[in-house]
């Protein structure tokens, strides 16, 4: 297993230092995601919500090492190699879940820094009063997602699953993949879901925008690494194969659209994520597709 570790970080090594990392994935956000607050995460119960640890020093997708030269990209790369899902995220909060009490409904939400950030302080709260639980990592790509998907959804017995992913896969995040691939990986998981008796909810990657600047007053442009058609026709594939194999579609990305089609200017921090009034407007439409999911029983 070593050696098969050692291969892989070596074409890793070769593949970023040549530069054969594609243009999208080098345009890949910066940052996982905003900060707009330092208060502490909302966890209304054991397990609920993890925060990265504090060592980890490095992004957890692959095309982040970029920004780094010589030693320090190798460590990147080897930070992502040693633990590619990043199953140690949550490993501790799954084992604090413990077993679902009599009568509980439980709901994970799966995906990435727009999952994760909303258990974030600055979001307005992750479902107050809920047992939903909070399976988001930030920056993730559905290949990362499926390789975790066992222990951090799975294991946890859910009613629903709540999955949102996609954009980074889009952006390169871990290298090139084409939509049917991003597609492939959504499928996978769905299905696993349903093979374990786990209702299905796939929620629409979210629009970008242009109209945000960086904290040096650089204009943000999401649309670049993150085309919207190439965005709007996975969501057009998800909604029709929701509906071809009994699953809920929660099509976020129509409320959250401006006319022109790109993210709300009020409903988005970044041009990337939703602000809070971006979840607000996302958590009663979450709230509707797991009541249909759940009623589909």
């Amino acid at each position: 297993m070593k050696r098969i570790a050692a291969r892989a970080l070596a074409v890793a090594v070769v593949v970023v230092a040549a530069g054969l990392v594609p243009a999208a994935a080098q345009v890949a956000s910066p940052s996982a995601s905003p900060s707009p607050s330092a208060a502490p995460p909302q966890i209304a119960f054991p397990g609920q919500y993890a925060l990265a640890p504090t060592d980890w020093h490095f992004p957890v997708w692959p095309s982040s090492c970029t920004r780094f030269e010589g030693p320090e990209r190798v460590a990147c790369l080897e930070f992502v190699v040693d633990d590619y899902g990043r199953l140690a995220r949550f490993a501790a909060a799954n084992a604090a879940v413990g077993k679902k009490k009599p009568g509980e409904t439980r709901v994970v939400f799966f995906g990435d820094s727009i999952t994760d950030n909303w258990s974030k302080g600055g979001y307005g709260g992750f479902f107050p009063g809920k047992p939903y639980v909070n399976r988001g990592i930030g920056g993730q790509t559905t290949s990362q997602m499926l390789v975790r998907f066992r222990p951090d959804v799975l294991d946890l017995d859910p009613d629903v699953v709540v999955i949102l992913a996609g954009t980074n896969d889009v952006a390169g995040n871990s290298g090139p993949i084409a939509p049917e691939a991003i597609e492939g990986n959504l499928a996978s998981m769905a299905e696993l879901a349903k093979a374990h008796g786990v209702r299905v909810v796939l929620a629409s990657i979210l629009p970008v925008a242009d109209d945000k600047k960086d904290a040096s007053g650089q204009p943000l442009i999401r649309t670049q690494g993150r085309p919207p058609a190439t965005l709007r026709a996975i969501n057009a594939w998800m909604a029709d194969y929701a509906r071809r194999n009994g699953f809920v579609y929660l099509d976020y990305a129509t409320a959250t659209s401006d006319p022109s089609g790109a993210f709300r200017a009020d409903l988005n921090g970044d041009g990337l994520h939703p602000n809070a009034a971006g979840y607000a407007v996302m958590a009663p439409l979450a709230e509707k597709a797991i009541a249909d999911a759940l009623r589909a029983r």
